[in-house]
């Protein structure tokens, strides 16, 4: 691109120079010709008047120093006088490249002829044709300079553009914030920082999919892995084992369930697919499914509040949002798990207790930020907790520090 700007420039300097100089060399070549010219009759007619002033006066034109005041160097004049002879003074050029100049008496019938040669008006030629030399040369040089220069001011910027897709490409998103004071380059920066801010927010968002799946897939795999551990040892008792495989495919139902919530919400977070359902079915699944966890651990469920009631969701992402904070009571807390159920207006409320040391204060407002844990854990499952509440037109809160109690709000169906 370089060499191209500057050969288009160098052609355009060079015509402009061409049609320039060509014209202006012309008219200044007549100028000194026609200059020289002018010279030459004026000596021709000074030259007649001091002739006709010495024969008006009687006085005799032979001698050539008459005229030598006339005379410069180069220049040859000649008088003829009829009847006399020809009186001449200074050296005839020669050849035939002179200026010449011949003026007639009006009374006497003299002649005088000036002739020059036309060296020094060549040499003038020759000097005005060397300076538009050097000047057009002087031009063409700048006008080099001044194209590579340009030529650099617009390369540089194309290829800041070129490094800052090659770093998109390869992995580093970073918007570069640059501009060059030219629109076109202007606007092809600005999409390039638009797009980099957008594959930074897809990136993260990529990993904050794996890092939540994994996360909440870790428990309910833990669950089934016990399950699966379970109708291995009681696989002589066909029922217990029929019951256990049951419960076992409901978790692999939900684990499905789980993965596709998460990237439903990951993709819109605005989508709710909330339908009425029967919360104690959730509730029950969550008894069943916790259950060996619990009773390894020495821990206890309790169940409080209303039954039977109709609630608005997805019954996969209440039971995700529910067994977050049961996980969370088992990590964090001690004793009994209460999971107790009571209206609130319009809306039922799902509160999940402990008997532990409860939130420390200074975690209070931050606890369902993501990677803000109180123990050595992740920090993530609260903060998908609510992520998933809230794209499911529900609401996820924390109602006590101490006792730690959370608090899911869920519409309530019309039909209760």
């Amino acid at each position: 691109m370089k060499r191209r700007m500057i050969n288009s420039l160098l052609v355009v300097v060079l015509v402009v120079v061409v049609v320039f100089c060509v014209p202006l060399a012309l008219v200044e070549k007549r100028t000194i010709v026609s200059s020289a010219q002018d010279r030459v009759d004026a000596a021709a007619v000074r030259v007649l008047a001091l002739v006709e002033s010495r024969l008006a006066a009687g006085e005799s034109v032979r001698e050539g120093r008459v005229f030598e005041s006339q005379v410069t160097e180069g220049s040859y004049v000649e008088v003829q006088i009829p009847g006399q002879q020809v009186v001449s003074a200074g050296d005839r050029p020669a050849g035939n490249h002179l200026l010449k100049a011949v003026e007639h008496g009006i009374n006497g019938g003299e002649t005088v002829t000036v002739e020059q040669s036309r060296e020094d008006v060549d040499h003038e030629i020759a000097n005005m044709l060397l300076l538009l030399g050097v000047v057009a040369l002087l031009a063409v040089q700048a006008a080099v300079a001044l194209a590579v220069w340009q030529a650099k001011r617009l390369a540089r910027p194309l290829t800041d553009l070129a490094e800052t897709a090659e770093r998109l490409g390869s992995g580093d998103p970073r918007p570069r914030d640059r501009r060059y004071g030219v629109p076109e380059l202007d606007r092809v920066a600005e999409v390039l920082d638009t797009s980099a801010e957008r594959i930074a927010r897809m990136l993260t968002a990529e990993r904050r999919l794996a890092a939540d799946a994994s996360h909440q897939l870790r428990t309910p795999l833990t669950a089934l892995s016990m399950r699966l551990e379970e109708i291995t040892a009681l696989a002589e008792e066909p029922e217990t084992v029929k019951e256990e495989a049951t419960i076992a495919l409901q978790q692999v139902e939900r684990l499905t369930d789980v993965v596709q919530r998460l990237l439903t919400t990951q993709r819109d977070p605005r989508s709710p697919t909330a339908v009425a359902f029967d919360l104690d079915e959730v509730i029950k699944q969550q008894v069943e499914e916790w259950g060996p966890t619990l009773r390894e651990q020495g821990r206890v469920l309790s169940l409080e509040g209303l039954h039977g009631v109709t609630a608005v969701g997805t019954p996969g992402t209440v039971a995700q949002v529910l067994a977050t904070l049961i996980e969370n009571s088992l990590m964090h807390g001690a004793g009994t798990i209460t999971l107790r159920v009571r209206p609130s207006g319009t809306s039922v409320v799902v509160e999940v207790q402990d008997q532990g040391a409860g939130v420390p204060a200074d975690l209070g407002n931050r606890v369902f930020e993501r990677a803000v844990s109180g123990r050595n854990s992740t920090g993530i499952g609260l903060a998908v907790a609510r992520d998933l509440a809230e794209a499911d037109g529900g609401r996820l809160e924390l109602l006590s520090l101490k006792p730690a109690v959370f608090a899911l709000f869920l519409g309530r169906s019309h039909e209760d």
